[in-house]
């Protein structure tokens, strides 16, 4: 196990996890071509959906109808081949999906100048400013060969997919400014980058225009452009978010203090405080008591847009509670507080209670607001001592295993939390293809690439037992179910536990460079179950042979909300999010499994082998 040196902040309870989870977000309409400057360039036009072919550089088919974007470009180069929208913005978030043709390049370009690649990275290990999810690089041709390509940023970690499959994107940024003579104050950043649910960039700043954009010049707004020059590429749900309002200010704070416990909500009544006096900030660093204290603040909260607002307070080993306009935000509560109110404009009573005493924590009080037009941002200052720990990262230099708890989240148990694999086994490469397996079903419950697993929550101070994958992960169904289980008939449903299944797993056994096949009986019949990655690194494949397999044994290889069929022995499943590829698919059926959803079944004789692609 290799632990990283570098500091991560703990967050408790996930209060302020993402810039981009709130904030009110405007469509892009797909169902024709006016949103986007006219004339538009010949290369672009809606469909209703998009396939692409493995085999094939830039080769994506369409269906008539609405909904999607798609360039197929013409294999001439030139800026008359981008497309650009009619909204013009300056801080914004961007969210969409994309999909990329084999062999693809294309790039989004925030205000028409500063891109994020879009390229088909598949199996890429070490990421350049050229693959996906890079911001790319500037260019100066005055400069010396070898540094005309200046500060681009590369992606931390491949996250990228296949060709042919969605992806999801999301984009926070932050346009340059300009003073009033027009005079730029400060470069443009990218705050957030996210692909397929990881982080690849934070806090970047951009001096200029990237390579290749539509304007070389600076200000304070912009189109956004989708690059059309140089490879297939389709887009769809795209979904923006303006921040271009005021920020609501706290005025006029006072403080009082109060020494005693209280869990639950106070009442003071004619007490007479500890302490009190005037603050220009909200902080808990008006208070000297370690514990067992309660601060209450009063003030005015300046909002000079009216609308929704949303706040997020966070009351560190205590409770608390937030009243703005007269109006409580919550019940008074623990830890973390999240509620919305519609405001006037104007001056607001503001109204924040902290009461602290867990005594192991440190008191930290934070809030952040966010509304129309304002992304979330606080209205407390951070603290120069925040708590942090050291992360325990298990990386896989050479074929790793690590067995832990895994937390599966598109599913629930009956508390409400995410469903617990309790006998995981994690399997992790240098080709950056990992995967966990489920010893209570001999299921794979889910694939990734990149990197491997955050141990942290089955360490740090009493620990869960959990880990966590730390690259773009996907989940091969809601929660594990048999790979292999006999059936009636080809039409019977497929058991949702082992009950009466014969499954009994016999463990695992390891060849010469560390990786394991698995074993399992179901019944009579033997299995040896082998998971490789493919040499590519394209995904994985997995082979199950079997001794005295007997009659109707079966197979479920994959389950979604949709499967659909393709040449070569080839579907796509849950909407185009992986590929399954029989070699051989005599007797494969794709049927309507539980909960709507669909299933991939397949009879088994001595011997199945499939390739998961992603």
């Amino acid at each position: 196990m290799h632990q990283s040196t570098r500091r991560v902040l703990l967050l408790t309870g996930g209060w302020l996890s993402s810039l981009l989870a709130l904030g009110q977000s405007t469509p892009l309409p797909l169902n024709d071509l006016s949103a986007f400057r006219q004339p538009v360039p010949a290369n672009w036009k809606i469909t209703a959906d998009v396939n692409a072919d493995l085999a094939k550089n830039n080769g994506l088919t369409t269906k008539p109808g609405t909904g999607v974007l798609v360039c197929q470009p013409t294999g001439q180069y030139g800026s008359q081949y981008n497309l650009l929208t009619t909204l013009e913005h300056g801080d914004a978030d961007l969210e969409l999906d994309f999909m990329v043709a084999k062999g693809a390049n294309s790039g989004i370009y925030l205000q028409g100048r500063y891109e994020v690649q879009l390229f088909d990275s598949w199996g890429v290990t070490s990421p350049k400013t050229t693959d996906v999810g890079s911001i790319y690089e500037r260019w100066d041709d005055a400069r010396p060969d070898g540094k005309k390509g200046y500060e681009g940023h590369p992606a931390r970690q491949n996250a990228g997919k296949a060709p042919g499959l969605w992806q999801h994107l999301r984009i926070s940024f932050q346009a340059p400014r300009f003073d009033a003579s027009g005079q730029k104050t400060a470069n443009a950043r990218f705050l957030r980058v996210e692909l397929n649910g990881v982080v690849l960039h934070e806090d970047v700043e951009v001096t200029g225009p990237t390579r290749s954009a539509q304007f070389m010049d600076e200000k304070a707004r912009g189109p956004l452009m989708l690059q059309g020059d140089h490879g297939a590429v389709a887009f769809r749900t795209i979904q923006y978010t303006p921040y271009d309002g005021i920020k609501p200010r706290l005025t006029d704070l006072s403080y009082s203090i109060y020494k005693g416990q209280y869990k639950n909500e106070p009442s003071f009544g004619g007490m007479a405080p500890e302490s009190k006096g005037t603050t220009p900030i909200l902080t808990s660093g008006v208070n000297r008591l370690p514990n067992d204290f309660v601060v209450q603040y009063t003030g005015k909260l300046h909002i000079e847009q009216p609308g929704e607002y949303t706040f997020a307070l966070n009351t560190a080993g205590g409770s608390g509670q937030l009243t703005i306009n007269n109006q409580p935000l919550s019940k008074w509560s623990d830890n973390s507080h999240r509620g919305k109110v519609t405001l006037p404009a104007g001056d607001l009573p503001f109204q924040a209670t902290y009461s602290k005493y867990v005594e192991w924590s440190k008191a930290n009080l934070q809030l952040a607001v966010s509304g129309p037009g304002i992304r979330q941002f606080m209205l407390t200052p951070a603290l120069d001592d925040e708590e942090v720990a050291d992360p325990i990262l298990v990386t896989a230099e050479t074929n790793t295993l690590l067995r832990s708890f895994m937390d599966l989240p598109l599913a629930r148990n009956e508390r409400g939390r995410a469903y617990r694999v309790t006998h995981g086994i994690s399997v992790g490469s240098p080709e950056q293809v990992h995967y966990t397996y489920d010893a209570d079903n001999g299921s794979v419950v889910q694939v990734w690439r990149g990197m491997f697993l955050n141990a942290t929550p089955m360490w740090e101070n009493r620990g869960d037992g959990s880990s966590r994958p730390m690259g773009a992960v996907q989940y091969l169904g809601l929660k594990p179910q048999l790979t292999l289980a006999r059936l009636a008939s080809a039409g019977a449903a497929w058991p949702t536990d082992t009950t009466g299944s014969g499954f009994r797993p016999k463990g695992y056994a390891l060849d010469d460079t560390e990786r394991p096949t698995f074993r399992y009986l179901v019944g009579s019949a033997a299995v040896q179950d082998q998971i490789r990655v493919l040499p590519d690194g394209h995904g994985l494949r997995r082979e199950l042979t079997v001794t005295q397999p007997g009659t109707s044994l079966y197979a479920r290889l994959a389950d979604g909300k949709t499967i659909e069929a393709m040449t070569n022995n080839m579907y796509l499943v849950d909407g185009k999010a992986y590929y399954i590829q029989l070699d051989n698919a005599a007797g494969a059926q794709v049927r309507n499994g539980s909960n709507g959803r669909q299933e991939l079944i397949v009879p088994v004789a001595s011997k199945l082998t499939y390739s998961i692609l992603f």
